[in-house]
């Protein structure tokens, strides 16, 4: 008999480069969740606990992190592109040699990622790149 796992487990036993397409997260637990050089698509983080998440070399594509709690995540490498991000909480997280984007859909204005009221203070910035970002706007005092 095999003991089903939690989110956190289950993320943790991905392999390298494993892809999730159409996860939704909301209201499982994944505070300290790791999961390194996975690909999610079109996955539902929205308000979701991440706090001190490893989620390195991840890349992420039209998925919504809107509300979700990132303090203190490490996010390094992490590609990012048509993501909500809006009111994510990414303070003390991170990001270095992240990049943050689009996807090309072939209509304008594109996948566009929305980071209209994203918190950063604190946070770790070293070698990120935006591409038609909506709503960057780091706060005075941020890297």
């Amino acid at each position: 008999m095999t003991v089903p796992l939690n989110a956190r487990q289950w993320l943790a036993a991905l392999p390298r480069y494993a892809g999730v397409r159409g996860e939704d997260f909301g209201g499982r637990e994944l505070a300290s969740a790791r999961a390194l050089q996975v690909r999610f698509t079109r996955c539902s983080f929205r308000g979701v606990d991440l706090r001190q998440a490893t989620l390195d070399g991840c890349s992420l594509t039209f998925c919504d992190l809107s509300g979700a709690d990132l303090r203190g995540a490490s996010l390094r490498g992490v590609r990012l592109a048509a993501c909500d991000l809006r009111a994510a909480d990414l303070r003390g997280a991170d990001l270095s040699h992240a990049g943050i984007g689009r996807v090309n859909t072939g209509a304008p204005p594109y996948g566009l990622t929305d980071a209209t009221g994203v918190r950063l203070a604190g946070a770790l910035l070293h070698d990120v790149r935006l591409d038609d970002v909506i709503g960057w706007l780091p706060e005075a005092g941020e890297n």
